[in-house]
């Protein structure tokens, strides 16, 4: 096997869908410094991702983000289990995936996918 063929095969292996078969990732808390924190219930961010880990939605609030419309949430143990989308208003269905990976430093929590709901 040629090196250049080598290089390519490694490579693909670590490319890949960050949520298999989803539309779109949410990403974990994001420390900002200075005690405040992305995606707590003070000053609360969560990004929205796509499948190549571009940040395409998210929400910044000082509220609770399960309250504030873009998020669903389930009883505790407490996970995004919805999200609309603020440009289309379709509504996602989220849960937990053992195949979803990170963007950047983010690690993903939920995955959302529209069934036609």
């Amino acid at each position: 096997m040629s090196l250049g063929l080598l290089v390519a095969v490694a490579l693909s292996t670590t490319v890949g869908a960050i949520c298999p078969g989803f539309n779109f990732a949410i990403g974990n808390v994001i420390p900002q410094g200075n005690g405040i924190n992305r995606c707590k219930l003070n000053w609360a961010y969560r990004n929205v991702y796509d499948d190549s880990c571009n940040v395409v939605d998210g929400l910044t609030t000082n509220q609770n983000p399960c309250t504030e419309g873009i998020f669903g949430c389930s009883p505790p143990p407490v996970i995004f289990n919805r999200y609309t989308n603020s440009f289309s208003g379709l509504i996602y269905a989220c849960r937990t995936d053992p195949n979803s990976g990170v963007c950047g430093n983010d690690v993903i929590s939920v995955c959302c996918r529209n069934d036609g709901n």
